[in-house]
């Protein structure tokens, strides 16, 4: 079994009994609060060496900070989010500086990227029904590509929402509908998701990059 699909269902374990969210007075189910300077919930869990994440303040707003030096860990926010009613996944994020090189992302030896978030349905007891929709900053591949991570073929699809043409330190806005994702990238229909990932990591190429998120949440439409 490979590092990664390990990883993979360590968090589909760890989130098998999440909590239920609901929404704030404007209708947003927020499961990244960063501006707000807290980090509730959010749980650390290492890959393989530790990326240093951190709350500080870029362009006058509260965020997350992520330094990873030749490491691999996420933060782990267990949620159940019912995406019959909040399908939409919006954030932001920036990057500081692009993985140098040249490597090909889609191989073991390339899965590394600056800024990535992920949303999780877990497997329960069946881990290895566990699907993984990842959300990566790009090096290589050019933006909309879509492929199997190539640790977990089977239980991860990766999607470049940036890649090189993205300017560094400039925040960008996402938004995603997840549950139209899940039945596009992997013809199911999924109601329940069950965690939110955010992870930076550079083990596999021995760099290092620094990158921020700003708030998560997830909204109607």
């Amino acid at each position: 079994m490979t590092r990664y699909l390990k990883y993979l269902l360590m968090v589909a374990v760890f989130v098998f009994s999440g909590l239920f969210a609901g929404a704030d007075e404007q209708g947003l189910l927020f499961v990244g609060a960063f501006s707000q300077q807290t980090l509730d919930q959010w749980t650390s869990k290492k890959f393989v060496k530790e990326t240093a994440y951190s709350l500080t303040v870029v362009d006058g707003d509260w965020s997350l900070k992520a330094v990873s030096e030749s490491a691999a860990s996420g933060l782990i926010k267990k949620i159940r989010v019912d995406l019959e009613k909040f399908p939409v996944l919006n954030w932001r994020w920036r990057i500081e500086n692009r993985l140098p090189g040249t490597f090909d992302e889609r191989q073991k030896t390339g899965d590394d990227y600056a800024a990535r978030i992920y949303v999780v349905v877990s497997g329960g007891i069946a881990i290895w029904n566990t699907r993984a929709l990842n959300y990566v900053w790009a090096k290589t591949s050019p933006k909309g590509d879509v492929w199997p991570n190539a640790f977990a073929k089977k239980n991860a699809v990766m999607v470049a929402l940036r890649s090189s043409e993205a300017p560094v330190s400039v925040w960008h806005t996402e938004k995603r509908n997840i549950r139209e994702d899940f039945k596009t990238l992997f013809h199911k229909e999924v109601r329940w998701i069950d965690a939110v990932v955010l992870m930076s990591d550079t083990d596999n190429t021995q760099q290092a990059v620094t990158a921020y998120y700003g708030d998560i949440y997830f909204s109607s439409q």
